[in-house]
């Protein structure tokens, strides 16, 4: 579990550079907001986090996936991520600020994903 990196994941980079790309300048893991978001846009009051669909159980997703092995320790965890992450968008939500997810999965249709991302921060 050690191992397993909280920033600068793969997801988070393709998402990072994508939204670079489209010329928008953010800040990273912004330490004075709750959960600390992956991309922070300031100016705007908008927040971008880019969850892994295992560990923050993206529903209908075929990499949400349970372990077999050690259920009592992996549903307790799994169950206060999730509600850990609604936390983190509500009090975000209750400070004025904006927030989008961006899954793992979604990365897989970059034009997709583009439009998805150009339609939050451009609105």
């Amino acid at each position: 579990m050690a191992l397993v990196k909280s920033k600068d994941t793969k997801p988070e980079m393709a998402v990072r550079r994508l939204v670079f790309s489209m010329g928008h300048r953010y800040r990273i893991h912004g330490s004075g907001l709750p959960s600390k978001p992956d991309l922070v846009f300031s100016r705007k009051k908008k927040a971008i986090f880019v969850h892994g669909c295992f560990w923050h159980r993206h529903e209908g997703c075929r990499k949400a996936t349970t372990p077999s092995s050690n259920t009592e320790y992996w549903l307790p965890k799994f169950t206060r991520t999730v509600e850990r992450d609604k936390e983190s968008l509500r009090s975000l939500d209750a400070m004025g600020w904006k927030t989008l997810v961006v899954w793992e999965c979604e990365l897989k249709d970059m034009d997709a994903l583009e439009d998805k991302l150009r339609a939050f921060l451009n609105d």
